[in-house]
């Protein structure tokens, strides 16, 4: 049986981004970051105020948030980060890269609308052709587009 000193010490399997698929990473590397309790200093950033052990403490998590994040990225992608000192800014950087700021989203999310809704299945066109095009519109793009933007 394995001690619960043991499995503390467990280093998780990270997923790796290499500039596709980041929606699903980024899910992901969140799940072993919560996993870990190192999500709050990614979302929020760490808080320097406190006694010198909260602070050092701190400032530990956000160290390991980075480094999970640092290796979870493939060496094309860590280009992007290496100036980051924090894990928030890192994810952040990251974010921003393959998400966009709220005005791309906005456009990308009008984009996908407008093509969804001229979307029209030809009178000599196979259903297997038509819904071949309905599915090449990419619903996690949308949903993802959908959720950012109601926020």
């Amino acid at each position: 049986m394995v001690s619960a000193s043991t499995t503390t010490n467990i280093q998780p399997i990270l997923p790796v981004v290499k500039g596709e698929g980041y929606e699903f990473w980024s899910i992901r590397v969140k799940t072993v970051l919560r996993s870990q309790d190192l999500w709050d200093p990614v979302s929020k950033g760490f808080s320097e105020e406190g006694n010198d052990a909260e602070v050092r403490e701190n400032q530990k998590k956000d160290a390991r948030a980075l480094a999970l994040i640092q290796q979870s990225v493939h060496d094309s992608i860590f280009s992007r980060i290496p100036a980051s000192s924090t894990a928030k800014h890192a994810w952040d950087v990251l974010q921003t890269e393959y998400q966009g700021d709220s005005k791309v989203k906005t456009v990308k999310l009008q984009g996908l609308r407008r093509e969804f809704e001229t979307l029209q299945m030809k009178d000599n066109e196979l259903i297997a052709y038509y819904l071949s095009n309905v599915i090449s519109i990419d619903p996690r793009s949308t949903s993802t587009q959908l959720n950012d933007s109601k926020s």
